[in-house]
């Protein structure tokens, strides 16, 4: 039987992703076998397992942070938005199907069975489970039949570590008032508060520690300083997408309503003269060193926004002075045509941007597959990445042909710097994202500071690092291994 622990925030963004992460990190230090789980993820940003399975990046994050294989019964059921009303269903890593918000809200409850089997699974490997929420436990309209806030609390009989995010503030309204819109079982299980993303002089907070922890009747067990880590954030509110400064090689990513797995560009910001913007309108583009089209949940409706928009004429205007990179949905608007005969988002066809020359078929079964292996060779710019080796994972609806072939794994460099790939995480292997910015510098005539990269898993191992330091730092850990219980499934 495992020992569990579970991590709830005020909101979304106030810091739970890390958190977990950060705690694995540490039990895993101190020589526990833990693992991260969330029973349920809305998320657009998604990896695939070995077995060629779907589930959320936060959760393979923290199942790095944790030193163990990502497993897709870490998180069990993953909703991606295809609409503001409605999202894909994935139930242990396979599509179930689509469904409207209200459908859905009837319809979850039928899976808590496969929560607690996937629970089971975890506690098979692991000595303690940390688990994630979602959003806030104080959102009394979605309260009945939750299963991923008070409701999965329950299911594991979790105590809860409350986390509330000052930097947008009223941190301390934040935490008291979620205490009081908690039923009193509810607030019963919150075993302590935990203040995140403090700047400055902590005594400053002191009186209204005392305070809160007097009204709310709990014990503040941390006060987290704001961290400048370069992680994984899968929220729709990351600050990366707030990013506007630029660097001596600026990188945009086209930032579409749908975007998906924008996490394949986090590896080029290890270094401080890259800066990596995602920008939503032409004026926002300017004239960068590189364009990103990253991955699309709803590909067509994508292109329609950058056509109407003026973003399609940008990148069309500028590929002809600058090298333009298509990931997945990225790649499949490059290509000359987008036919959806199976209604698999809209129906009908589009003409693409016609800066490549292939064609997509969107078709109902998903593609979902680990790979790896060389590079093929490409010209232009980028043509030192022939032969390179490369790893990642493809997840896709939909076929890309040329000349009635499937393309190699990358195409492009002789059609005017224009590429295109279905792989996620090609660029992680440093050697890649190390080749590209020399590239982008060479052609400027620049020479940029550590310009070689260090693999992104080696990277992002010291990023663990440096968070579980902070952590041990600020939080009371030996309160909070006094709070962990045996898990007992209800």
């Amino acid at each position: 039987m495992s020992k569990v622990i579970m991590i709830q925030g005020t909101m979304s963004n106030a810091g739970k992703s890390l958190l977990t992460a950060g705690l694995c990190r540490i039990m895993k230090q101190d020589g526990y076998r833990v693992a991260p789980f969330k029973s349920q993820n809305m998320a657009l940003n998604s990896f695939i397992t070995k077995e060629g399975l779907e589930m959320g990046r936060a959760q393979v994050m923290q199942a790095e942070a944790a030193g163990i294989q990502p497993m897709v019964c870490m998180n069990p059921i993953l909703l991606k938005p295809t609409s503001h009303t409605g999202s894909q269903v994935i139930v242990n890593g396979e599509v179930v199907g689509n469904m409207g918000a209200r459908d859905y809200f009837k319809y979850k409850t039928q899976l808590i069975p496969e929560i607690k089997k996937a629970f089971r699974e975890l506690e098979k490997i692991a000595d303690i489970i940390v688990i994630e929420g979602a959003g806030s436990p104080a959102e009394i309209n979605l309260r009945e039949n939750d299963i991923v806030n008070m409701g999965m609390a329950e299911i594991a009989d979790a105590p809860v570590l409350l986390v509330g995010d000052i930097d947008r503030g009223g941190v301390f309204a934040q935490l008291l008032g979620t205490l009081m819109l908690l039923g009193e079982e509810e607030k019963s299980r919150v075993k302590g508060l935990i203040i995140n993303k403090f700047r400055g002089d902590k005594t400053i907070l002191d009186p209204g520690i005392e305070m809160l922890e007097e009204r709310g009747g709990v014990p503040v067990v941390g006060v987290i300083p704001y961290m400048e880590l370069a992680l994984e954030d899968e929220d729709s509110l990351t600050e990366r997408f707030s990013e506007t400064r630029i660097g001596k090689i600026d990188m945009a990513v086209i930032r579409y309503p749908r975007i998906s797995n924008f996490t394949d560009f986090n590896v080029f910001e290890q270094l401080s003269e890259v800066s990596v913007r995602y920008v939503t309108s032409a004026s926002e583009l300017g004239h960068p060193d590189v364009i990103f089209l990253p991955g699309s949940k709803n590909t067509i409706q994508d292109l329609k926004w950058m056509r109407q928009n003026g973003l399609e004429a940008a990148v069309k205007k500028l590929s002809e002075t600058i090298p333009v990179f298509g990931i997945c949905g990225g790649y499949q608007m490059l290509g000359k045509e987008i036919s959806d005969p199976e209604g698999v988002e809209e129906g009908g066809k589009i003409r693409g941007m016609e800066l490549l020359d292939v064609m997509t078929e969107l078709k109902r079964e998903k593609t979902r597959c680990q790979t790896e292996g060389k590079i093929n060779k490409v010209g232009g710019i980028f043509s030192e990445l022939s032969g390179m080796d490369y790893s990642g994972y493809e997840i896709h609806m939909g076929c890309t042909t040329k000349e009635g072939e499937t393309p190699s794994v990358l195409i492009g460099g002789d059609e005017g710097n224009v590429y295109g790939s279905y792989v996620h995480g090609i660029f992680d292997r440093g050697h890649i994202a190390s080749a590209i910015i020399k590239a982008l510098a060479d052609k400027k005539g620049l020479t940029i500071d550590k310009g070689v990269f260090e693999d992104y898993k080696n990277f992002k191992e010291r990023q663990y690092d440096q968070l579980a330091d902070t952590l041990r730092a600020y939080l009371n850990m030996e309160d909070i291994y006094g709070m962990l219980n045996d898990a007992h499934l209800k």
